[in-house]
């Protein structure tokens, strides 16, 4: 596959991962939630039934507001609410399905500065839901005409022990004949949803931890640490001598790695250092895991190598997740670092992720920088660029020529993607292969090529 476009729909508010921009600046207005919070409650509490639906949120100060609006949306369409405070995303996922509610309702811009906000959900299972549904329920926000009658009112509660639950349930995913004592870990927070519930789960398994990004004050997520700047976490692992360094984002859904030696893990390493053990293990379904188009070629030779196979998919977890469930496959996620285990969880985990890699590294007995040697990365670069308009890449001959000729230049040891942003008015042109200065110029050549033919008409 050498070009995208991407999925796309009938949906304008709802992006590749929800509803997302600066918060208090249109569609994250406390109007919006609200309406979208009584569209949630029509489309998932049937007639006659007073359902119930989660809300959880990060730590960003704007979160105050959303949280507000949509309970206030929600009550008045007549649903209850049950409010469980800053969690992780997976943590609100995994509230929605235990509790059996009837939808879960996300307050998150994940890895975003402060200033942005954004609202996903969750359907009763715990996943989320497919561009279809969100089309309908942006349906139903157009057609809001407010709430109803005194009767219809419903209530909100607190769930008090929803991060006990959450971190009970995170504990029960590792290996009961296995501790962490001993192991000492540097744990990176990003000021973040998982400020309590991390550091709780890797001191209660018997680790030493050092902890980094755990005093959020809502303005200061994912601000110059965490999943998204790996290099603070790396030189804190060093100093401290430290096993491992764990990182997260700020809904920690996402997990980046240092190795004893500060050295990055991203997500396509982890996933061939579960993806093969679970090759050898005989218990990866289909021999297959799922990732997306952004992968690195290193991970699917170490797979293939097993035997196994890299199904990609278009860039964002959703839909990893979609393609799993559609090929009942069990681990799948992106170079990003969301990574999904289908057989524990419905979404991306960050602390999952770090404690399937803990597990590894306790009964091999063996040092993540050792493991990290399962995949032998190939040299990517990625150009982005802003752009006018957003046609067709397949209906640009020029460009599909140039893809073309740099394809046929790498033969099986290269690969070409160039798609456009889902969320910016960009393009992207990544080109990768086995050496860096050859791939840099097939991708300025295609970037080049791509921005000519955009502009001539």
């Amino acid at each position: 596959m050498n070009a995208m476009s991407g999925k796309s729909g009938m949906r304008k508010l709802f992006g590749t991962d929800g509803i997302r921009g600066v918060a208090n600046q249109p569609p994250m207005t406390a109007e919006v939630a609200m309406r979208l919070g009584r569209a949630v409650a029509r489309k998932f509490v049937g007639s006659g039934y007073r359902g119930r639906i989660v809300i959880g949120k990060d730590t960003r100060l704007s979160g105050y507001m959303l949280e507000s609006a949509l309970e206030a949306g929600i009550v008045s369409a007549g649903a209850d609410v049950m409010l469980v405070g800053p969690l992780p995303t997976p943590g609100i996922a995994f509230i929605t399905s235990s509790m059996r509610a009837d939808a879960g309702v996300v307050i998150s811009a994940s890895h975003n500065p402060y200033q942005d906000n954004g609202i996903k959900i969750f359907a009763s299972d715990g996943f989320k839901l497919p561009d279809e549904v969100e089309a309908e329920i942006e349906e139903l926000m157009e057609a809001d005409t407010g709430g109803g009658g005194t009767a219809d009112v419903g209530k909100a509660t607190r769930v008090d022990d929803a991060a006990g639950r959450y971190v009970q349930f995170l504990k029960n995913a590792f290996p009961r004949a296995r501790t962490l004592d001993g192991v000492r870990v540097v744990v990176d927070c990003a000021h973040g949803a998982a400020y309590q519930v991390a550091p709780m789960v890797f001191a209660e398994l018997g680790a030493e931890v050092i902890l980094l990004g755990v005093k959020p004050n809502g303005r200061n997520i994912n601000d110059g640490c965490g999943a998204m700047h790996p290099e603070v976490l790396g030189q804190e692992v060093k100093k401290h001598k430290a096993a491992v360094g764990i990182a997260l984002d700020g809904d920690a859904d996402r997990l980046i790695l240092c190795d004893e030696n500060g050295v990055v893990v991203d997500g396509d390493q982890t996933m061939a250092i579960l993806g093969t053990r679970m090759l050898d293990a005989g218990t990866l379904p289909g021999n297959t895991v799922v990732a997306t188009v952004m992968s690195n070629l290193g991970l699917e030779r170490a797979l293939a190598a097993k035997g196994g196979r890299l199904l990609r998919t278009s860039v964002g977890d959703r839909y990893v997740v979609e393609a799993m469930r559609e090929g009942s496959f069990l681990l799948g996620g992106e170079q990003s670092g969301h990574l999904v285990f289908l057989d524990q969880s419905t979404t991306g985990d960050g602390v999952l992720a770090a404690l399937r890699v803990l597990a590894v590294m306790v009964e091999e007995a063996r040092p993540l920088s050792l493991l990290a040697k399962t995949m032998t990365r190939y040299p990517q670069v990625l150009l982005n660029f802003e752009v006018a308009e957003k046609r067709p890449i397949d209906e640009l001959p020029t460009v599909q020529k140039a893809i073309a000729s740099a394809e046929a230049a790498m033969g099986s040891e290269g690969r070409v993607l160039v798609r456009y942003s889902g969320t910016e008015r960009k393009a992207r042109v990544m080109v990768e292969g086995q050496d860096e200065r050859t791939i840099k110029a097939h991708a300025e050549t295609i970037s080049e090529t791509l921005k000519r033919a955009l502009a001539a008409r």
